[in-house]
């Protein structure tokens, strides 16, 4: 019983252990980073990057002057504004201003015990001559890449002339129907259905208007059929009378 107890008790340490390193590990000191900065050579590094960024800089001006007609007064503005760009660069990247940004950030993300094995390892001889080749071997590594990455580059941009050398399908041509058949909406069938009744309240208005004058024509004509009756009678009564009389 009690070599279990014991048991259980030095797997919860452990577990307790492994839990608890990273929040025991010991933060460097700035002596200590300092140290590993002089051997990694983090300032003459720093120092290295300053040109290239006022380099960059200067093409962003040209492209922004590209193609334009600047006048004398405008020529010496903007190389004002390019020499305080080119101060502002070198006071920013300056060693003073940049160590506490180095110092934070290696305390941040290393401990200790790494701090202490890198130092060691830049303070040794394949230390200093992985620094002092680093630049060539950066040089080559990018040959390298041009040269494996062009072919493939070159094959790329044939493709895209072949594409674009290719003429561009006709567009799609709807048959004559389709094409004289208006496009019935709502309102249009809304109007039709309005006219159609228009025109067939008007029908029945002349068809009603027709029947009515023709209906007056026959009266009209009935009558002077019936006058003329009349007038034909009239007269035979008329010589009878004046047999008699005889």
């Amino acid at each position: 019983m009690p070599r279990r107890r014991f048991t259980s008790v030095l797997l919860l340490l452990s577990l307790l252990a492994a839990v608890c390193a990273p929040a025991l590990a010991r933060v460097p000191t700035d002596e200590e980073i300092d140290r590993l900065l002089a051997a990694s050579r983090a300032q003459s590094m720093l120092a290295a990057i300053q040109p290239q960024v006022e380099a960059m800089q200067r093409e962003q001006f040209a492209q922004l002057t590209q193609g334009k007609t600047l006048t004398p007064q405008q020529q010496a503005e903007i190389q004002q504004i390019q020499a305080r760009t080119s101060e502002i660069v070198r006071q920013s990247l300056a060693w003073e201003q940049m160590r506490p940004v180095y110092l934070d950030v290696y305390r941040k993300t290393f401990d200790d015990d790494d701090v202490k094995a890198m130092t060691k390892f830049y303070e040794s001889k394949a230390g200093q001559r992985l620094l002092d080749r680093t630049p060539t071997m950066m040089q080559s590594l990018m040959v390298g890449i041009q040269q494996k990455m062009i072919p493939q580059l070159e094959a790329l941009q044939a493709e895209v002339k072949t594409v674009s050398a290719e003429p561009l399908p006709a567009p799609p041509v709807s048959p004559p129907e389709e094409r004289r058949k208006p496009a019935t909406t709502s309102s249009t069938r809304k109007k039709a259905t309005s006219s159609s009744k228009k025109s067939s309240t008007k029908s029945s208005t002349k068809k009603s208007s027709s029947s009515k004058s023709s209906t007056g024509k026959s009266g009209s004509t009935k009558a002077s059929t019936t006058k003329k009756a009349t007038t034909s009678k009239t007269p035979t009564k008329k010589t009878t009378t004046t047999k008699k009389a005889s």
